[in-house]
């Protein structure tokens, strides 16, 4: 397996992050190197490695990162009128870890 950011470097504390909203479970926090414009991600506490990968025993840790979500959604759409929400899978996903990004403004990296 490929090395997990999220676990090597946020959850361990290797990374420093500027946290948005953290709770048991979950994370929310500024990304490290922004493709937009306003760009945080939220990522469980305990590996998953993707959304295919979320079994019924991860219903709770599940709600709770929906929650986190919405709520970190909603401070943003407050705040400049809009969001987007975004999970990738397969090759689309490089970071073998479940997250979503909560992201406004225009992509500013390739």
């Amino acid at each position: 397996m490929k090395n997990d950011f999220y676990c090597d470097e946020v959850l361990s504390g290797k990374t420093l992050v500027k946290r948005v909203l953290e709770t048991e479970n979950v994370l929310a926090y500024y990304h490290t190197r922004p493709f937009y414009e306003v760009h945080i991600v939220a990522i469980p506490k305990k590996h998953i490695s993707s959304f295919l990968d979320v079994t019924e025993d991860d219903t709770n840790i599940m709600n709770e990162i929906m929650m986190v979500i919405r709520q970190v959604a909603s401070q943003v759409t407050k705040e400049y009128g809009a969001c987007k929400i975004i999970t990738n899978l397969g090759s689309y996903q490089d970071t073998k870890h479940l997250h979503w990004h909560i992201v406004y403004g225009d992509r500013i990296r390739n």
